[in-house]
């Protein structure tokens, strides 16, 4: 908990609070001017409080993560000769340890080329060497 209390934590909370505050200020505000005869105000009304939310949310997210970050550094390290098993939860995807390696075969000659692929490819070819023209150029 001593970590939340740094000047960079404390100016954290200071914003948290004044925007907090300054938010619901606001969102008061424009009830009042709706009850007035604004009919505009009523979706402002909305507004405000839902962005005072957002930053409370978003405050929560930070101190929970910080003090997560907090109990990682301070446990013990873990012994670099034993490795422990990966731990992998019900309805999860396991995390990829290492790159997955594909072996690039090339295309045996026993492949039927498809006409219309290679008209296009060599179409693309002719744009990219004629930078200028326009498509209707195309001789082919």
């Amino acid at each position: 908990m001593r970590r939340l209390w740094t000047p960079a934590w404390i100016a954290r909370h200071v914003a948290m609070v004044v925007l907090v505050v300054s938010f619901l200020g606001l969102g008061w505000w424009q009830i009042s001017r709706a009850a007035a005869g604004n009919s505009l105000s009523w979706g402002y009304a909305v507004e405000w409080p839902i962005f005072a939310g957002f930053v409370v949310y978003v405050w929560w997210r930070e101190v929970k993560l910080a003090r997560r970050k907090a109990a990682e550094a301070d446990a013990p390290p873990a012994d670099p000769a034993v490795e422990p098993a990966p731990a992998v939860a019900a309805g999860s995807r396991p995390a990829v340890r290492r790159p997955v390696r594909v072996s690039r075969v090339p295309a045996t000659d026993d492949v039927v080329e498809d006409t219309d692929l290679a008209a296009y490819n060599h179409y693309l070819s002719w744009l990219n060497a004629n930078p200028g023209a326009r498509p209707g150029d195309y001789p082919g």
